[in-house]
């Protein structure tokens, strides 16, 4: 029985979420050469292709997919079993900044399993919308920041993934059937708004907003109760409400890119392991 070495599984998963050895060699702090070197031993030890070059980008192969979503699970097993009896003492406050459909759905299960890990690390969560957390205003009263961009880049600093923006509604309503879409949005500046409200004007679908919530959980109570559908990034969905299928009213309506927003240089380690964290749960 040979092993598969956890540097390599890392190296492979950074490359698959990036599509480019490159970007995964800077991300880790590697040579490219080395970074190519560790995928070419993978497939070697495995005796399989794992990557295919498509439009400039590597691509998982069939296999590839397999194995990463086997990688995922062993990383994080050997992390968590690292983490358990290597504990640091570390202290202080992070102050984080997150739009608040990801307070909802990502950090209950981030902020137990890092609180269970560092105990002396307080975090003081702040949610607003990615536009006023990023701005000038804002942005230096976080020690770290998750935030939606419009406008995809894998180049973006601290980019961890693309997710699918879908059309939300209710188990028990169907009001996406209705002549004039009834919508239920966030306020302006709200990237899911604007990306909704572009694609209806673009097929000509007439809509109408009847609730206005900054908040996912007035969303997705004012959804339950029939007042009308919304949009959402895939991974943010709640398991109460309903993915909609793509149809003549409800437009496809493309990805949204998410990205950690920190100061790698100044940060504290605290910070750096809640990145960690919060990226081995994003992705």
């Amino acid at each position: 029985m040979r092993n598969i070495p956890m540097d390599a599984l890392r190296s492979f998963i950074t490359v698959a979420d990036l599509g480019s050895v490159t970007l995964a060699a800077d991300r880790l702090g590697r040579s490219q050469p080395a970074t190519s070197l560790q995928i070419k031993r993978l497939e070697d030890l495995l005796a399989t292709p794992l990557f295919l070059r498509m439009n400039k980008q590597l691509k998982l192969t069939e296999q590839g997919k397999t194995l990463y979503s086997y990688a995922q699970d062993i990383i994080k097993l050997n992390d968590t079993a690292l983490e358990l009896f290597h504990k640091p003492a570390l202290q202080g406050n992070i102050r984080v900044g997150i739009p608040s459909e990801f307070a909802t759905t990502l950090l209950p299960k981030v902020v137990g399993r890092f609180a269970q890990a560092y105990p002396n690390v307080a975090l003081e969560i702040f949610s607003d919308l990615s536009a006023n957390l990023v701005s000038v205003d804002q942005r230096e009263h976080y020690d770290l920041i998750l935030a939606l961009h419009n406008k995809l880049s894998t180049n973006r600093s601290g980019h961890i993934k693309s997710d699918e923006l879908v059309w939300v509604g209710s188990h028990k309503h169907r009001v996406e059937q209705q002549t004039a879409l009834p919508l239920v949005v966030a306020q302006e500046g709200c990237i899911y708004r604007k990306r909704a409200l572009h694609a209806l004007e673009k097929i000509g679908q007439p809509w109408r907003i009847v609730h206005t919530n900054p908040d996912l959980s007035g969303i997705q109570a004012a959804i339950e109760e029939g007042l009308g559908v919304t949009v959402l990034a895939r991974s943010t969905v709640p398991e109460g409400l309903r993915i909609l299928h793509h149809s003549a009213q409800l437009p496809v309506l493309g990805n949204v890119d998410i990205s950690l927003i920190y100061n790698c240089k100044t940060s504290s380690e605290a910070t750096l392991r809640l990145v960690e964290y919060v990226r081995s749960s994003l992705t």
